[in-house]
């Protein structure tokens, strides 16, 4: 009687044992599971305010601030694009756009990101995100130098004896982002403008007038008001993008990111 007891207990410590080692692995398994969750909803957070500092550092003209947000020299792949002008794909083309930024006088722009779709790749090495902008810009002009404008361009009247630009403007953005050196960078940038139309106009009559302006790389208005343009883009922009026009649909442009495991060039 003895021998089958020692024999049930034996078996009722092997089966403890065993349960232990079941819940034991349950438990690793489930740590490990919340550690990704809260690492990949850490680079969620890390991603949304990298591009939140770099509008904030935008609107305020600070520039020199945003190159450091950006992948370092070197990095393969960078590569920005604004219009249909051509895209940059080399760093010091890409950064020449922060690189002596004016802050004219009397000068405004207010942009305010919302709407962000953001996804960090399952290998925690690249993470991709879209937002939509809604803001305004404005600023004065040198009338000599408005003359080089159209004049819808311009809200009637002048201020301080110059001529006054006050647009609403509407863009979308889709930003890959990389990680590097263990902190996340800017590394493809793409800005769609959506509408724009000054303050005494709709965006619709403006829209219908205005299609030329996409085709042109502006890249800011001087301390007099005029435009000043971007260098010659280092390549073609692989398709041409257009914004809103009373005569055409609106389409999903771009796609908002969807869970991925490593990086695909799907804001291409």
């Amino acid at each position: 009687m003895s021998d089958q007891l020692a024999e049930t207990a034996t078996t009722d410590a092997t089966t403890e044992v065993a349960a232990l080692r079941d819940e034991l692995d349950r438990l690793r398994a489930e740590l490990a599971e919340a550690s990704r969750l809260a690492r990949r909803a850490n680079d969620r957070g890390e991603v949304e305010n990298l591009f939140n500092r770099y509008m904030y550092l935008h609107n305020a003209f600070q520039d020199e601030q945003i190159v450091p947000l950006w992948v370092k020299e070197g990095t393969p792949g960078i590569r920005a694009r604004y219009t249909n002008a051509g895209q940059y794909t080399e760093y010091e083309s890409v950064i020449r756009y922060h690189r002596g930024r004016p802050t004219p006088v009397g000068k405004l722009i207010l942009h305010s990101t919302t709407t962000p779709v953001i996804e960090v790749a399952g290998d925690g090495e690249t993470a991709k995100g879209v937002w939509i902008m809604a803001g305004t810009e404005s600023g004065l002009t040198d009338p000599e130098v408005a003359e080089e404008s159209p004049d819808y361009m311009y809200s009637p009247g002048e201020v301080q004896g110059k001529k006054v630009w006050a647009h609403w403007v509407w863009c979308k953005y889709a930003i890959d982002f990389l990680r590097q050196d263990g902190e996340w960078k800017i590394w493809k940038f793409r800005c769609y403008e959506l509408a724009r139309a000054p303050f005494e106009e709709n965006w619709v009559s403006f829209g219908e007038k205005n299609q030329h302006a996409f085709d042109l790389d502006l890249m800011y208005f001087g301390d007099d008001g005029k435009p000043v343009f971007m260098p010659p883009a280092d390549e073609p922009v692989p398709s041409a993008y257009h914004p809103y026009s009373p005569s055409t649909r609106q389409v999903l442009e771009p796609a908002p990111p969807v869970p991925y495991d490593t990086f695909d060039d799907t804001f291409e």
